[in-house]
Parts: structure tokens; C-alpha cells; sequence
């Protein structure tokens, strides 16, 4: 459609325009250029889903997480940027999903409950991400009278001592709290709220899965997500099943045959076990946001912390943790409108990035130390393994 500028700069478009899209009126726009076309981008408040850090803190020490590498600190968000984010509630009408979680134990917040609240009384679906030691009956009550949607529960072995390898904890302790949610939600006469279970595949616990998804049948769970381990630290490296090759590569590793039949295939969700062609960014494209514990908006878990992993080809990468405001300065939603994050945005849902594991010069680029790329904005998403679904989450 031809746009045409009135003499104070200003955009006249045609009233059916707004109406066929279900715009605001005025509307305003961000125009950049990207290797020479115009891009124009409407300022809309159409936030979908939103991941709020509540705590970096946790009651678990696992051996694969990035609390033990990185340099941030062990803190809980506060009411006042808790309620900043809450302030903005009635400016963003598109917002649907919440979800409790990123690296820390959501239910060691003291206020966990009220948050939750906060949303699921302005009808919003709530998902809960932990590892399952605090839910108790008690809690588990709670959740249910609350209306939460979902609780996904990390449970990384089918096997009592594979579990307490990984993660120090025990493993019928949670399976038990897990089927006492069963019988509450009996006595409740309610389905809500969901369980979902993820499941972080590594060669050492590999030949459980199987077992595992057996587990979470009989446990009632609705969702199954296995993800790949973000190797941050040399002996996680070793772990890894993902590589540059295809599939039939990493057979030898141990990966099990689940047989086949549609129904195991819908419960579960299987990462992608190679590098290809076609990215994807899922936090971008369900419209996502991620609340930091001291209130920092950034795009996504990869750039909401500091830290360093191991790439495919086995180099230390460090990345810089990566926000666009600040919820007790700006409001979220003009955050979310602003030019730099809705340009972002633009950038990685057309992923206009090089694909670094493919470049002859990798072997030899510095600039696959850090968190940039040798074309495009950075922040770069050039080899980012979310987007291949090696890597997934909620």
C-alpha cells in the first residue's frame, strides 16, 4: 500500500487499513532499513507471553545448570519490580501466558502464591516451572485453588541413582509429591493443573528415557519436552549427543529407540539432535519477553544472563547478558515498543544473521568468543541453539 507523509511528517493511511488489522488509531511506526529496503513497524503493545524470574536462588545444586558457572547474583525480585510489572497489566491486551521460571526455584520466593494470583485473577493461563521438592499437598493446594494451567517438573533420570547424580535430590520424593497432585486433583474435580515434565538428555541417561516416559503416563503428565544439555562446562561437553552431523551419527551415543505410534509422538517433543539450515526463534515468534529478577527486560533465556557454554564445535563462548529497559524505569510496555527491541525483533524473525557453524572461518573467528557476529546487529543469534530446537524449554 502507498503510504504518503502529510506536512508535519505524520502518516495518513486510509481508515479501512486500521479496521481490516484491528488497529489502534493513530498508529505509530519505527522505519529502518535493512541492507537498503525501508522497513516500517508498527508500534503495537502485542506481548503474548511473558517469563518472569522471580529468583535466581534454588534449592538443588545440578550438576548441568548454569548457576554454577556464572557470575550473577543469588537474589529474589522484589514488590516494587514485581508491581511494576504488574502496573502495565491493562496496557498490554494481547497478553495471554506467565510463566515462573528460568534458572532459579520459583517456589523458594516467599510471595510466589500472590504473584501468581496477580494473574491468574485477570484470567491469564499461569505456568509454573519447578523441580518438584516443594510441591507439596499444601502447596499443591494452593496451585489448584489459584487456577494455575501447568507445573512443569524437571525430572532428568527414570532411575533413583541416575536422578541423584544429576541432581542431588530424591527421586521418589518427587514422584510421590507428583501422585499426591493426582489424587488432589481427583478430590478437586479439576484437570488443572496440567503436568508437564522436562527431561534433559545426556549420554549418561540417555537408555532412560524410555522408562521416563513411562513415568510420566502413570504420573497423568500432558506434555513431555526432552532438551539437549547447554554444555557449560567441559565435562558436560563429554555429555552431549547434539553435533554438526545428522541424527544417524550420534546413534552410537546411546540415543534410545522409542518405537513408534502417534500417540507417544504427540506426548512427546524431541529436540533436534544436528545443526541445520532453517532457525527459528520461539521466544520471537510466540511473542515473548523475559523479566529478570532486578526487573531487566531481554528477548530470551540465551541473552538473560552471563555466562559461558560450549559451542558445537567444542569453543568456550561467552555471552553477555542482553535487556532493552529496565521495568522500574520504563514501562514494560513502551519497553516493548521501543525501537532497538522492536528492531531486534525484526532482525530475528527474518534470522538476519550468518550461520557461524557453516562458515569456512570458524575454526579461526574470534568473534565466536563472544556474543557478536561479522555482519548483522548484534547482540548476534548467529549459532544460537535455541533456534536450531537443540536446546528447548516452555
Amino acid at each position: 500500500m502507498k503510504i504518503k507523509l502529510d506536512q508535519d511528517g505524520n502518516l495518513n493511511l486510509p481508515l479501512s487499513f486500521f479496521q481490516r488489522r484491528n488497529l489502534p488509531t493513530p498508529l505509530e511506526f519505527w522505519l529502518f532499513e535493512r541492507e537498503g529496503e525501508p522497513i516500517l513497524l508498527p508500534r503495537l503493545p502485542n506481548l503474548h507471553k511473558l517469563y518472569i524470574e522471580v529468583t535466581t536462588g534454588c534449592n538443588l545444586q545440578c550438576r548441568f545448570c548454569m548457576r554454577n558457572i556464572w557470575d550473577d547474583p543469588i537474589a529474589l525480585m522484589t514488590q516494587e519490580i514485581f508491581d511494576a510489572v504488574a502496573a502495565r497489566l491493562p496496557f498490554l491486551p494481547e497478553l495471554e501466558e506467565v510463566i515462573f521460571t528460568s534458572f532459579g526455584e520459583p517456589l523458594t520466593h516467599p510471595k510466589i502464591l500472590g504473584m501468581i494470583e496477580t494473574f491468574t485473577s485477570r484470567g491469564l493461563r499461569v505456568t509454573l516451572g519447578s523441580n518438584g521438592i516443594l510441591l507439596t499437598p499444601k502447596i499443591v493446594t494452593e496451585l489448584i485453588k489459584l487456577g494455575v494451567y501447568r507445573i512443569m517438573v524437571s525430572i532428568d533420570g527414570a532411575q533413583a541413582e541416575t536422578f541423584h547424580d544429576l541432581r542431588g535430590a530424591n527421586l521418589q520424593q518427587i514422584i510421590s509429591n507428583l501422585e499426591q497432585m493426582q489424587e488432589l486433583k481427583r478430590r478437586f474435580s479439576t484437570r488443572l493443573p496440567e503436568l508437564g515434565i522436562e527431561f534433559v538428555i545426556l549420554k549418561s541417561n540417555a537408555g532412560e528415557l524410555p522408562a521416563l516416559v513411562r513415568l510420566a503416563a502413570r504420573l497423568g503428565a500432558a506434555r513431555l519436552i526432552v532438551s539437549n544439555v547447554l554444555a557449560y562446562t567441559e565435562d558436560m561437553v563429554d555429555q552431549t549427543l547434539y553435533s554438526y552431523a545428522p541424527i544417524d551419527s550420534v546413534k552410537g551415543f546411546g540415543f534410545p529407540d522409542l518405537g513408534s505410534g502417534w500417540w507417544l509422538w504427540n506426548f512427546m517433543e524431541m529436540p533436534r539432535m544436528h545443526w541445520g539450515a532453517e532457525r527459528h526463534c520461539r521466544f520471537v515468534h510466540s511473542r515473548a519477553a523475559v523479566v529478570g529478577w532486578d526487573g531487566g527486560v531481554s528477548p530470551c533465556y540465551a541473552l538473560s544472563h552471563n555466562y559461558s557454554y560450549y559451542t558445537l564445535d567444542g569453543r568456550k563462548k561467552k555471552v553477555n547478558r542482553y535487556v532493552f529497559g529496565n521495568v522500574t524505569q520504563t514501562p514494560l510496555d513502551e519497553i516493548w515498543m521501543a525501537e532497538e527491541y522492536m528492531q531486534f525483533r525484526s532482525e530475528v524473525a527474518v534470522y538476519h544473521y550468518p550461520s557461524c557453524p557453516d562458515c569456512d572461518l570458524r575454526s579461526t573467528c574470534d568473534l565466536r568468543e563472544i556474543n557478536e557476529g561479522c555482519w548483522g546487529t548484534n547482540p548476534s543469534c548467529a549459532d544460537c541453539l535455541w533456534s536450531q530446537d537443540i536446546i528447548r524449554c516452555p
